[in-house]
């Protein structure tokens, strides 16, 4: 009997007993390779979803213990009917929503004014907002948000679907007006069975049924022929708008804003009166978990949950709205792929612009930085009636942070600090405007 171990070809008579051979094949099995440790580099093991589960159950569990504790020393703070009441109190509270539907009404102007009327018609976009929540008193700071986040997207919007159409009627004239008006909206034409969509051209994209599909669809940068899933798919649509109503329905950041930020916030008070820093880094880093987990829930819902149903109901062909910002190394990777849609509009009609009339990357990053913190600010002041620039000198602390990361900190460490950047300085911005804003409506009010 031949048997071929490692190479090795052995012989066996028949007459040997099994209970020999065994042993023997035992012996001249090699039971070691070389090969690495998985935890190496260098061993290409990828898959680690069982410390991805242990995470999370180490973070449940970890938290468990303080949400007990908090349950204990405050009670039940959840009142889903009092949060209901701030918008049904009387039916001049809904200013928000006027303005929202207000922009939303049609209307054509000429090509001669077009540029003119444009301009003015982004400031008012900007401004009118600013003017109804600074002068009606009836506005929550919840619809304020919401209202102002409305018409920031549709500026954004507009800006695009200006610079597309100009850069369409440049190159239109630069072919001395050859291409041919085709229709405002691709019709469906039958070639050998199959459905083919035709493509449409500059101007017949210039219709309130093109501009409305790209009002409504999941993205800020314009384009006169998107790309367009087959079908909708009826199992994804009700997935997606089961998370958006699970996660709603179950108040789970009410929860987590009420029941756990809102007594470390009230009680982070005293010491920022008292300047005691030690118990403000306490206050700061108790806040930071809870700030954080709402952050990523949010994150979810809207990125992933609320923009895949909208893009599914709307045929959508583009799903790219972030990519593994949680592997980021370095902040400029993280804000070039937590929201795709903001750093296409900045790239497309901020960024490139720039390059091309000479400006250099550092100033056109710069500038981008810029840009966000104004929008960052105008987001959150302009809600909370107050003016601090928070938000704005948060945002341009990311310039000299994304040089310091990307100069000395490589891999896991890069990693590491872009992620103490997200938890701890979400909520420094978070207490110094509830500070200020404390000081200012609760504070001062009484002392008067």
């Amino acid at each position: 009997m031949n048997v071929n171990v490692n190479g090795r070809q052995l012989f066996f008579c028949s007459c040997f007993d099994i209970s020999f051979v065994i042993p023997v094949l035992i012996l001249f099995c090699s039971c070691h390779k070389l090969q690495e440790s998985l935890l190496s580099s260098a061993s290409g093991y990828s898959n680690y979803r069982g410390i991805l589960n242990w995470c999370v159950v180490m973070l449940i569990l970890s938290n468990a213990r303080l949400f007990l504790e908090n349950l204990i020393k405050y009670g039940i703070l959840v009142d889903p009917i009092q949060v209901i009441s701030l918008f049904l109190k009387d039916p001049y509270s809904w200013p928000a929503l006027c303005l929202i539907i207000c922009n939303l009404l049609p209307g054509t102007f000429g090509e001669r004014l077009g540029t003119f009327l444009h301009l003015i018609n982004l400031s008012t976009i900007l401004c009118l907002p600013v003017a109804t929540v600074l002068f009606v008193s009836s506005m929550t700071p919840v619809g304020a948000v919401f209202a102002l986040a409305v018409y920031t997207i549709l500026f954004l919007k507009l800006y695009s679907y200006k610079d597309v159409n100009r850069w369409c009627r440049d190159i239109r004239q630069a072919r001395a007006r050859t291409l041919a008006r085709s229709l405002s909206c691709p019709t469906v034409q039958r070639f050998n069975g199959s459905a083919v969509q035709t493509q449409v051209s500059y101007p017949g994209n210039l219709t309130h049924r093109d501009m409305y599909y790209f009002i409504f669809a999941p993205t800020l940068c314009y384009e006169l022929n998107f790309p367009r899933s087959p079908r909708i798919r009826k199992r994804f649509l009700l997935r997606r708008l089961f998370e958006m109503v699970s996660i709603t329905w179950r108040s789970v950041p009410d929860t987590v804003i009420f029941q756990w930020m809102v007594p470390t916030i009230q009680n982070s008070m005293k010491p920022f009166q008292d300047m005691d820093f030690s118990r403000m880094i306490e206050r700061l880093l108790k806040l930071a978990v809870p700030n954080h987990l709402i952050w990523l829930i949010f994150f979810y819902w809207f990125f992933h949950s609320s923009m895949n149903f909208v893009a599914e109901l709307m045929q959508f062909g583009d799903r790219e709205f972030y990519r593994d910002w949680w592997n980021s190394e370095t902040v400029t990777y993280f804000w070039a792929n937590w929201n795709i849609p903001v750093h296409k509009w900045c790239l497309r009609h901020f960024y490139k612009p720039m390059l091309k009339r000479g400006v250099s990357k550092r100033v056109a990053q710069a500038a981008v930085f810029l840009v966000s913190a104004f929008f960052h600010e105008y987001l959150v002041s302009v809600p909370l009636k107050m003016f601090r620039l928070w938000a704005f000198m948060g945002m341009m602390v990311q310039v000299p942070l994304a040089w310091f990361v990307g100069q000395f900190l490589r891999g896991n460490y890069g990693n590491a600090a872009v992620w103490i950047s997200l938890i701890i300085g979400q909520p420094i911005a978070v207490l110094m405007y509830v500070h200020d804003y404390y000081v200012l409506h609760v504070q001062g009010p009484s002392a008067g």
